[in-house]
């Protein structure tokens, strides 16, 4: 019996702070565990420190494809503008 690839994930993540909206791109195998990462200062270098919601998610079977999406995700900026869209300067996101 052969054990099935885990998902891949693309996930794009918003928030707002003192700066402006902001938006993040990333892929993982488990999208609630990287979430909590960002959220704990852990995530990536560029994520420290804010609060982030979770804007957009892409499943795919293989890694390659996920990074191969997560690449072209984070140069499609209107793609993120768009996204980020609901997010209120004005109030936090908790």
């Amino acid at each position: 019996m052969t054990r099935a690839a885990p998902l891949s994930f693309v996930y794009v993540l918003g928030c707002s702070d003192r700066h402006g909206i902001r938006t993040y791109v990333g892929w993982t195998n488990d999208i609630g565990k990287r979430l909590r990462r960002h959220n704990s200062g852990k995530g990536a270098r560029s994520t420290r420190g804010r609060s982030w919601r979770l804007l957009y998610v892409e499943y795919f079977s293989s890694r390659r494809d996920a990074m191969q999406r997560e690449y072209f995700l984070k140069r499609e900026r209107g793609f993120r503008k768009k996204l980020s869209a609901g997010i209120s300067l004005m109030t936090p996101i908790a």
